[in-house]
């Protein structure tokens, strides 16, 4: 058998940490990326800066400030243990935590673009005919930036799935809590089992390539229906 439990528990493991992962940050990037492409203010500079962070530093100093945080003496960690709820790092929470902002910008940014080519001619329609926010989110802006909604969830999901530095750091290499897969490569070189390593790295290589094809084909179709 190609593939052990411990490799497909990694790969459910993984799926499960992307999946969750590019849910919240669609609901948390779609503010932040239309408040982003609207406003005027002079904080549009520092915060874009914050989001944009992660394309740029190495995972590692990442992880290694989110461990401090997180930790018994870290203010979130202290602050999660007031509540009773222990620490959140070498758990399924502290990934999440830590994917979310790591993998940030690959969502609110495509989201950010799609907002930007909107203009401003649609809402002002919408304005005239006095409908509300919220009725002009649902009924103007998603079906207008649906393509970028679609591009930041790929984008999102398939960050996401190719973490090292930052869930190591977090997560360590617990089996079926905090060891994904590409973790559970590393583990395989490390041991020498360079067959089970093939085996997954080839799936991680297969899964880009795909991904990558839909987000291409994705951006075609839309160039060809306008």
């Amino acid at each position: 058998m190609p593939l052990t439990s411990a490799d497909f528990a990694a790969i459910w493991l993984t799926l499960k940490l992307a999946s969750l992962t590019t849910v919240i940050l669609l609901l948390i990037g779609t503010p932040i990326a239309l408040w982003l492409s609207r406003t005027r203010s002079w904080l549009r500079g520092p915060v874009g800066a914050v989001v944009a962070l992660p394309l740029v530093l190495p995972p590692t100093v990442i992880g290694f400030y989110l461990l401090l945080a997180l930790g018994p003496n870290g203010w979130i960690g202290q602050f999660t243990q007031a509540l009773g709820l222990g620490t959140l790092t070498f758990s399924f929470t502290g990934l999440v935590i830590g994917s979310v902002i790591y993998s940030m910008p690959f969502v609110v940014q495509p989201l950010q673009n799609a907002f930007a080519a909107i203009g401003s001619r649609p809402l002002e329609v919408a304005a005239t005919l006095r409908a509300s926010p919220w009725d002009t989110f649902f009924s103007v802006i998603l079906p207008l930036a649906r393509p970028g909604f679609i591009t930041a969830a790929i984008l999102g999901f398939a960050h996401t799935v190719g973490e090292f530095g930052v869930v190591l750091m977090i997560g360590g290499n617990i089996p079926e809590k905090t060891r994904v897969v590409s973790v559970q490569i590393y583990d395989h070189v490390e041991a020498l089992e360079y067959a089970q390593a093939h085996w997954l790295a080839a799936a991680m290589l297969v899964f880009s390539f795909v991904v990558l094809l839909a987000l291409y084909s994705s951006r075609r179709t839309r160039a060809g229906w306008s």
